[in-house]
């Protein structure tokens, strides 16, 4: 056993088995709550309340755990611990532990951070607001019954408090689904307070809410504690990403809190993040309204932003029994040469974490074929067909074009980007010269509108897109695959024949939004009549990531290595992009496009 000299027990490494997984009755809409239990091994110890634990499913595809507050714990007859947690569905680590089942196995780092402390004299007040009413909730059951009074407020339902034996028991619901209509501050103001007489008040919820409850107990001199969330890496004080503002410098909200003395915490509402505003609230748009999807790219009228990149779709065709390929908006060819390839040797796939490197190197019928055989078969889906033209040199690049340009196609996409093959491709994206020269090469012979597509490699990104779009490009795609290196270590040899490959997935995706973010940045510096739409390309697997390319300056964005981990990704952004934007009241994606550019 492991204890500070007040008593609250250390963090250990811990394993444990869940014994019991179930959503929480009472919480709307049903299966927003789970309850959690799991036995931990003979001899780990119990928590104090308002202590949590860092939970990590061992079978589990998120990198941290996640920061879960101690809702019950007791000691059984063989001397094992069962701890119950409740947990709220929010994100992607959440739902994998909503989704254990009993059985599964888990990490535990635990119990971490302080304690409720115990009240000293006189009647208290307990407040939890949503998932918050756990820690509060675990803490009342160390309190003698009716010694205390309970407030909870939650937007609909009411959940958790089965173990809250109160004097008084208050709930609020912002929907008046379950007693009081409306907030906490609908059923506990200063007076209300004042006329308790309590001697202290512990609380954990909404930041807003426990803003407001450190403001009334301020008003009223009454002591209050409050027990704070922040995003945390370890759970131990060491990785720093916690610090939560106090009167007192920055403090940690694993180790110093989470429960803090409410006199020194700094509420401060935000109004702005890296000098950009936040956005203000926008009413939702009608039942019967629908947003607009449709995208202009180089004139031509995409009925949605999400399009099939280039590589990874074939295309088209080769999905169309798998999903309906006809509620995309775009879909971008394979890389096509003037002639025939065959590709690269050797191994062309490699997995890592969170991502997938290839090294196709360009393997296509050619451009010949295409146009008689893969073509037309584009062309009767209903997406915008976008042919992918690459090249090893100037003059194959041109040639390709010209045939291009003769047929129905109704956009080209210059892959200069390309960084799997030995000559051409990225090569001709890595300066300005090269860029500008091949992009004025094709424009002279093709009027088709031309998307150029740019490799994330180049040390003048922004430069090059600029000289693009001088040259004649009506839009940019980027970013084509980044560079990387896989190593055999059994073998001792690199997992590539061309030792380079290129690297995509979900793993690049904050850098591609970086990238496009500058590049849009740099594009708007332009007058008006030269500013072109960017298309963004990296790791998006979810519309949460296209909402960020898009909130970026993107007007569109391309998916690829996703589709390979599930097929329906695509769909699934189309939807959950239209959802957003109904919740969110944006009409159209021009009107949310590029609202973090200052």
């Amino acid at each position: 056993m492991f204890k500070d000299c007040q008593g609250i027990p250390y963090p250990v490494f811990a394993k444990g088995v869940v014994t019991e997984s179930a959503f929480v009755v009472g919480a709307i809409p049903f299966g927003s709550v789970s309850l959690l239990k799991v036995r931990l091994e003979q001899g780990s110890q119990e928590p104090a309340a308002g202590q949590f634990y860092m939970l990590h499913a061992i079978r589990s595809d998120v990198l941290l755990g996640r920061p879960i507050s101690i809702y019950h714990s007791e000691t059984k007859v063989d001397g094992s611990v069962e701890l119950s947690f409740l947990i709220l569905l929010k994100g992607k680590g959440t739902k994998e532990l909503c989704s254990l089942e009993p059985g599964d196995k888990l990490n535990l780092i635990g119990p971490c951070g302080n304690r409720f402390p115990m009240p000293e004299k006189g009647k208290v007040l307990l407040i939890g607001g949503g998932i918050g009413v756990a820690p509060v909730a675990g803490f009342a059951e160390t309190l003698t019954n009716v010694s205390y009074d309970f407030y909870a407020s939650f937007k609909s339902g009411s959940y958790g408090l089965e173990n809250v034996k109160a004097e008084k028991l208050v709930i609020t619901t912002d929907d008046g689904s379950v007693g009081v209509h409306g907030m906490l501050p609908a059923a506990l103001t200063e007076d209300v307070l004042r006329e308790g007489g309590y001697s202290a008040v512990y609380a954990c919820g909404p930041t807003p809410m426990l803003a407001y409850i450190q403001k009334i107990c301020k008003a009223v001199g009454v002591k209050c504690w409050l027990s704070m969330e922040a995003h945390m890496a370890c759970g131990v004080g060491v990785c720093l990403g916690c610090v939560i503002d106090t009167t007192e410098g920055k403090k940690r909200c694993c180790k110093e809190g989470p429960v803090f003395d409410g006199d020194i915490l700094i509420f401060n509402p935000v109004t702005e993040v890296a000098g950009i505003k936040v956005q203000p609230r926008r009413e939702p748009l009608a039942k019967d309204e629908e947003p607009d999807l449709s995208v202009n790219i180089g004139g031509v009228r995409l009925e949605n932003p999400v399009i099939g990149s280039s590589g990874t779709f074939g295309f088209g065709v080769e999905y169309k029994t798998l999903f309906d390929v006809n509620r995309l908006g775009g879909i971008s060819s394979k890389g096509l040469t003037l002639e025939p390839r065959q590709g690269n040797d050797g191994v062309r796939l490699h997995e890592t974490p969170s991502g997938l490197m290839n090294s196709i190197g360009l393997q296509n019928p050619g451009i010949p074929h295409f146009i008689e055989h893969e073509l037309p078969e584009m062309m009767a889906l209903k997406p915008v067909a976008i042919a992918n033209l690459s090249g090893s040199s100037l003059e194959t690049y041109v040639e390709g074009a010209k045939l291009l340009d003769k047929t129905n196609v109704p956009i080209i996409e210059l892959n200069i980007s390309c960084p799997n093959v030995s000559a051409g491709g990225a090569a001709f994206g890595m300066t300005c010269v090269g860029a500008a020269q091949a992009v004025q090469a094709v424009r002279a012979v093709t009027k088709k509108p031309l998307i150029v597509k740019l490799t994330p490699q180049s040390h003048e990104l922004e430069k090059v897109a600029l000289s693009c779009i001088e040259a004649g490009a009506d839009a940019i795609s980027l970013c084509n695959s980044f560079q990387g290196i896989a190593i055999d270590i059994e073998r001792g040899v690199p997992v590539f024949e061309k030792l380079k490959a290129g690297f995509g997935g979900p793993a690049v995706r904050p850098i591609a939004v970086r990238l496009v973010y500058e590049v849009v940045e740099a594009i708007n510096k332009l007058p008006a009549e030269k500013r072109v739409p960017v298309i963004a390309i990296g790791g998006v697997a979810t519309w949460e990531d296209a909402v960020e390319f898009i909130m970026a300056g993107a007007s569109a964005v391309q998916v690829g290595t996703n589709t390979f981990a599930n097929p329906n990704t695509m769909l699934e952004v189309i939807d959950g992009l239209a959802a957003f934007m109904k919740r969110k009241g944006y009409h159209n994606i021009e009107e949310m496009r590029g609202i973090i550019q200052k």
